[in-house]
């Protein structure tokens, strides 16, 4: 049973060398490439102000931020979350760069290399998308993800819409359709007469099954990208 954990965070700036740290967490747990609805999301007290610009990507601010619990006190709740999962992270090296440096600020937590292993979606999309820009948002619009919601960046919302392109980025022909949903039994077919030119049986869909078909393609468009089907018909 293979367990995924798509993980985002929301920092005070961009480099945790800097001293900038972790604000907020989000993650969404999948189980056999299926959400369980199982979240871990908490927001974090930094101790330090936002870097220019970045308090205005999150739209979080220190007065929110003043109550909420030091990376110390959820640290246990989160790694028991994660572990032994594998971490889809867009970006991988920022997020795990920051929650390394949270880590390395305790004493007897060792980093996450060893936790979890980690499958980077921005290398994925690089791969499939070459030359083309894979910043979430781009990626959202190219496979037809909603990304309505994400007026402003945050860790939760971000891993939930990631999810979701993850998804599609990796979909194979079982995840669109063409694979049944539990296998069936072996059927025996005994052998049949080769029919003559004159004898060739003609099928004519019913407007109802002409429907179900150019819907099914348009769910194939949505979530892989094109569907060449689509594009021989259009050319037609």
């Amino acid at each position: 049973m293979k367990r995924q954990v798509v993980l985002d965070t929301e920092t005070t700036g961009l480099e945790w060398k800097k001293g900038n740290r972790v604000v907020e967490i989000g993650c969404v747990e999948l189980v056999e490439r299926r959400p369980t609805g199982r979240t871990f999301h908490c927001y974090l007290n930094p101790d330090r102000e936002f870097e220019p610009g970045a308090q205005q990507v999150t739209g979080l601010t220190l007065e929110f931020l003043q109550d909420k619990p030091r990376f110390a006190a959820v640290v246990d709740e989160f790694l028991a979350f994660v572990e032994g999962a594998e971490l889809v992270i867009h970006n991988a090296a920022f997020d795990l760069g920051f929650l390394d440096a949270e880590l390395a600020r305790l004493d007897g937590y060792p980093g996450m290399s060893g936790r979890c292993t980690v499958e980077d979606s921005l290398l994925l999309a690089r791969q499939r998308f070459p030359g083309q820009r894979n910043s979430l948002d781009a990626l959202c619009k190219r496979l037809g993800v909603d990304n309505s919601q994400r007026a402003l960046h945050g860790a939760l919302l971000d891993a939930q819409i990631l999810t979701d392109v993850y998804l599609a980025l990796t979909a194979g022909q079982g995840e669109i359709g063409f694979a049944s949903e539990a296998p069936k039994a072996a059927v025996v077919l005994a052998p049949t007469p080769v029919a003559t030119a004159d004898a060739r049986p003609r099928v004519r869909l019913q407007a109802d099954e002409a429907e179900a078909h150019a819907a099914r393609l348009q769910v194939l468009q949505k979530k892989a990208g094109r569907c060449l089907w689509l594009e021989l018909e259009a050319a037609d």
